[in-house]
This record gives structure tokens, C-alpha cells and sequence, in this order.
């Protein structure tokens, strides 16, 4: 559709194209997050509410934060500039909307009262900028997002990249941030597992922030997805991160912290999984590193949040009940193991120092005579326990 935006307004509102066209307007003239016009727009409709701030006859405040960008119509240059880089703007309408992982984000914004903090509002995107091939809404139906400092350890990095290695053979989608540290370690998990992984951006889908990730967005791009609510172009402000975490823990089943300062941004995507009623989880690290002090407060704070040590307790903590559940950890087998109850019994009762007949040793187990002469030579031949003058005893080193 091109042409003049206020000409291309009077065609039908239900056309797929416009209706695209009216929220690649809104999404480059609202700042994301805002509960009050993604309110409005959801009552309204995203074609009228364009005509209505055009017109002038939108509520106050809508026409108060448009005032700014809305006198230019760079709806058509946005779409097209998407289109050249390989991406294209999903929108609620499309069948590609990830409905079942955003709905969190719907129902919040219906139970919640007013926020004037977009930084920890629990608002849905008005339309995302999705560049990739798959899918949005079927690469993040079995997805966990992984999180953590950008001045990770090197003990950090390889925790989060094992972590998504081994949620990659599970059939499970890492999404992080593409930041350095702990994001770009999980996104190089995944790769090297050959798993697409999605990363959400705090800026434009045409930009790399850091910079020196432009490689690792290209990769992440070959079979993966680059997602933002910010049009291509726009940069990566400080305030958009805090923005963009509320969408990181809503396209995932659950959240991973794995290292975090006490003060780190990942906390923010961990607290915003929470409120969505989302799993969160961490990783324990050591106790004299500073990007273990976020993720242990994490861990005392709040009883819901899971420590979790591999992928597979992930997995059995944002999977279907009853379903993928985690090996219980073991360490090394012993003999005793694989004891029975009368044998185990048996050598309980034995004594370290000198020797006991198998009528005493039948009287404290609580077992009868012939059971404990037919353990004892078993028992014997495991090496546990030694015939000595007076009965037996448990074997000495």
C-alpha cells in the first residue's frame, strides 16, 4: 500500500495491509509499554486510532505523547527498510502472533490499574519487528529465556552456554538479549548445539548493539530470529532495555538467571517473569564473586525461585506437569547399593573391632539366624565384611 497516509486511512479498515501500515505508524510514534494507548488502541482499533490522532479527536494523553513524532508519516520507509534487511512487522492480527506467549502480557494489562513507569509495566507490543525466517509464534513455543551480567565469568559463560547447549537437545528455544556476557554466551550455546535461538533487541532490527555482535546477530540469523518493538533505525537508549525485558520473559516459559550483580539489568527480566507468573530460576555461583551476589539474593528473597544446576531441571521446571523430568543427581555407586534390606541390615549390625557370632549379629539386626548365614558370605565376598576369631566384623582398610 503506498501513497499518503491520510489518503490510505479512508480505505477499509479491516484491510490487512493498512491495518499493518497503521501499526508500523504507532510503533514509530508511541514508545512501547504504554498501557493507556495499547488500552485504547486495543478498544479503538489500529486504523481508527491512527485517524483519530490525525484528525485530532484522540483522548488527551494519547495526543499528548504523539505530539512529538506524529506530524511524520515514515510508516511506508519503515516497512520498506525492514523488507531490505530480510524482516517484516507481525502484528496481533497476523496468524504469526505469538498469542499463547503473550496472552501474560494481555491479561495483566486488563488486571492491572494505571502504571506511569513503562520500565516495569506489563504491557503487550502494539506489533513486533521480526527479521528471520521461522516462525515468531512457533520458535517460541517451547522457549526459556537465559540471562545474566555482561561482565560475566568465565565460569558464567560456560554455564549459560551449557545451559542452552543442552536445552537445545531437549527441543527447548533459548531467548535472550544478545547483550555481551551471559546473552551472548547462551546464543553461542544454542548455535553450537544447532539450535535456532531469538534474540530481542533494545534498539532498531537493522542495528547491532553491541557493535562488536554483528557476527554473532548474522549467525543467530541463519536460522534463528532478531526481534524488537522499535522500528529499524532506532537506537539502542538506555531506558529501552529495561523496556525490552518485560518481552524476554513473556516470549519464554520461564526465565534463568546465571550470573547477576546486585544491581544487574537480568534481576529486572527475572522480577518482570515473576509478576507474569512465569518460572524464574538461578544458578548458584561462588559466593566471593561479585555476579554471584545478584542471583543469591535472588535465591533468599523470593521461595518460588528455583535453583537449578542443568538443563534438564530447567526444563522440568517450565515443562508440562509430570513431563520431562530431571535424573535425580547420584554420586560414584558403592557395593552397599546394591545391597538387600536383610544384607544392609546385617552389616549395620556388624562391629568395627572384634568379632560377633551370627546369633548376636541375628538378635540386633532383628533378622533371623539362617538369613544372616546366608547374607554373610555375600557380604564377605563385596569385601565388607571378614571372618575373625569370634564371629565377624566389618572389614578393615
Amino acid at each position: 500500500m503506498t501513497g499518503p497516509l491520510a489518503a490510505a486511512l479512508a480505505g477499509d479498515p479491516a484491510d490487512p495491509d493498512l491495518v499493518r501500515r497503521a501499526r508500523a505508524w504507532l510503533s514509530r510514534t508511541f514508545e512501547p509499554a504504554d498501557a493507556d494507548v495499547v488500552r485504547w488502541v486495543g478498544r479503538t482499533g489500529p486504523v481508527a486510532a491512527v485517524r483519530a490522532l490525525l484528525a485530532g479527536t484522540a483522548p488527551e494523553g494519547a495526543r499528548r505523547r504523539a505530539a512529538p513524532r506524529a506530524g511524520t508519516d515514515r510508516s511506508l520507509d519503515d516497512l520498506e527498510a525492514a523488507a531490505r534487511t530480510g524482516a517484516r512487522l507481525v502484528v496481533p492480527e497476523d496468524d504469526e502472533w505469538p498469542r499463547t506467549a503473550l496472552h501474560c502480557l494481555d491479561v495483566a494489562l486488563h488486571e492491572r490499574g494505571p502504571t506511569g513507569d513503562r520500565t516495569t509495566a506489563l504491557v503487550p507490543p502494539l506489533a513486533l519487528w521480526v527479521r528471520g525466517r521461522p516462525r515468531l509464534d512457533e520458535l517460541t513455543d517451547r522457549s526459556v529465556a537465559v540471562v545474566g551480567s555482561r561482565a560475566s565469568s568465565p565460569y558464567g559463560d560456560h554455564v549459560a552456554a551449557e545451559l542452552a547447549a543442552g536445552l537445545a537437545e531437549r527441543g527447548w528455544t533459548t531467548v535472550s538479549g544478545a547483550a555481551t556476557g551471559i546473552d551472548a554466551a547462551a546464543h553461542r550455546g544454542a548455535l553450537a548445539a544447532g539450535s535456532p535461538t531469538v534474540a530481542v533487541l533494545a534498539c532498531g532490527i537493522d542495528r547491532a548493539y553491541p557493535q562488536s555482535h554483528q557476527r554473532l546477530l548474522a549467525r543467530i540469523l541463519d536460522d534463528g530470529l532478531v526481534v524488537s518493538e522499535w522500528p529499524p533505525g532506532c537506537a539502542p537508549l538506555g531506558h529501552r532495555f529495561l523496556v525490552r525485558n518485560r518481552l524476554i520473559a513473556a516470549l519464554s516459559r520461564g526465565t534463568v538467571v546465571v550470573e547477576a550483580a546486585a544491581r544487574s539489568g537480568s534481576l529486572a527480566t527475572a522480577n518482570r517473569a515473576r509478576d507474569l507468573g512465569r518460572p524464574v530460576m538461578a544458578v548458584p555461583g561462588p559466593v566471593t564473586a561479585a555476579t554471584s551476589v545478584g542471583v543469591h539474593q535472588l535465591l533468599r528473597a523470593d521461595e518460588r525461585v528455583r535453583l537449578v544446576t542443568s538443563a534438564a531441571e530447567v526444563v522440568e521446571a517450565v515443562g508440562r506437569l509430570g513431563d520431562d523430568l530431571a535424573e535425580q543427581p547420584v554420586g560414584e555407586g558403592t557395593a552397599r547399593d546394591d545391597l538387600g534390606e536383610v544384607a544392609r541390615r546385617v552389616l549395620d549390625a556388624c562391629p568395627v573391632r572384634v568379632g560377633v557370632p551370627p546369633e548376636r549379629l541375628a538378635a540386633i539386626a532383628g533378622c533371623a539366624e539362617l538369613d544372616v548365614l546366608r547374607v554373610l558370605p555375600v557380604l564377605e565376598l563385596h569385601d565388607l565384611v571378614e571372618r575373625v576369631t569370634g564371629g565377624w566384623r566389618i572389614t578393615r582398610p
